[in-house]
């Protein structure tokens, strides 16, 4: 447990504008020993602690730093408690969790941010919640709120920028889209991004992690907008099978090889593919995609994560920590119940292949 008494006499002496000669000669110490408490170089004697907290008008507790660290222990505390609900899929207990943070610290603006965070996922229609619509609908109004509050007094720049995020995504999904486009328009764009300014302050040995971070933003981007376009109206079969070409030749180019992080999206995309082949009569192609979605998904649900190398990323690792769901169920459930079933496999649900990879998910 660190102590915060020197930050806090420094501070505190600073408000009263006083120097650290004058403290000195009130404390009757030498000026060394001031600087020295300041400093943490050392702490001063438990007898004099009442007599400097007195001065200052505060409690020892608070000039040690007690009352922050309890707080911030308490902050952890439902912070830790989320993430583990989050992670299992349950999206109300990460709801009642974030509010009884909010009430007992109601101006912390991550708990604040995380109960926005709980109540929008609750409303995801991929997820396996029922009531996702009514959810969506109640607390519509609750995340507008939380959303501006956030914008408008947080000044933590992170938190305030998921939370716009997050604020104009839930405007377009309540088709209030110029709303939404008006705050996504007040973001700054990525030529002015850290990630993409910094190189010029960086030191020699520091441009290499550099390099790889911002070929990774890259990926995401790109993989992103090539996801994206998966999603317009009216495209064909073929189209959408080349786009994957090219999702599978940038993964092979990053990743020196397929993708290896992403069991979740792999096993969605695999689906979406199988699915394509299905309809133009590509049996064989539709089984060979189905069975790795299925594969994918299985080591999903049955590892906790691992690590990999590339000469464009170095080394890395992934975490099914970092997938954020209001699904409990484990994925190869998921794409059993829900993503094969939404889709079209009229032309190979009778043959043995599919029958045996829907056995291999139960």
């Amino acid at each position: 447990m660190r102590l915060s008494i020197g930050e806090n006499i420094k501070r505190l002496r600073r408000e009263r504008d006083i120097t650290q000669e004058q403290l000195a000669e009130i404390f009757n110490v030498s000026c060394q020993t001031i600087s020295r408490w300041e400093t943490d170089a050392c702490y001063p004697d438990v007898e004099m602690l009442p007599i400097i907290a007195d001065f200052f008008e505060t409690t020892v507790d608070k000039l040690m730093g007690v009352d922050e660290m309890l707080v911030k222990s308490k902050i952890n505390k439902y912070l830790s408690d989320y993430k583990s609900s989050i992670n299992n899929g349950d999206v109300y207990e990460c709801i009642r969790i974030a509010r009884d943070g909010v009430k007992e610290f109601p101006n912390n603006y991550e708990l604040l941010n995380k109960l926005m965070e709980a109540l929008f996922i609750s409303g995801d229609s991929d997820g396996g919640l029922k009531e996702w619509k009514e959810n969506m609908m109640k607390y519509d109004k609750e995340i507008t709120e939380i959303g501006e509050r956030i914008i408008r007094y947080c000044n933590d720049q992170n938190i305030k920028l998921e939370a716009t995020i997050r604020l104009a995504f839930n405007h377009c999904e309540h088709n209030r889209r110029s709303e939404g486009k008006r705050i996504y328009e007040t973001l700054p764009s990525w030529e002015h991004c850290r990630e993409f300014n910094i190189y010029w302050a960086l030191d020699k040995d520091e441009i290499r992690k550099h390099a790889e971070d911002q070929i990774e933003a890259g990926y995401e981007i790109i993989s992103g907008g090539i996801s994206k376009m998966t999603f317009i109206k009216g495209m064909s079969d073929d189209e959408y099978l080349r786009l994957y070409e090219k999702q599978k030749a940038l993964d092979e180019l990053i990743f020196d090889g397929p993708c290896v992080n992403d069991g979740y999206g792999i096993t969605y995309d695999s689906c979406c593919v199988a699915e394509r082949y299905a309809r133009i009569g590509n049996a064989e192609k539709a089984i060979e995609y189905l069975k790795k979605a299925a594969d994918s998904a299985i080591l999903y649900d049955t590892s906790d994560g691992g690590e990999y190398e590339s000469l464009l990323l170095g080394k890395r690792s992934w975490s099914r920590s970092d997938v954020e769901t209001n699904d409990p169920r484990p994925l190869r459930i998921r794409l059993r119940d829900k993503w094969i079933k939404e889709r079209d496999f009229s032309n190979i649900a009778k043959t043995e292949e599919f029958e045996n990879i829907i056995k291999s998910l139960s």
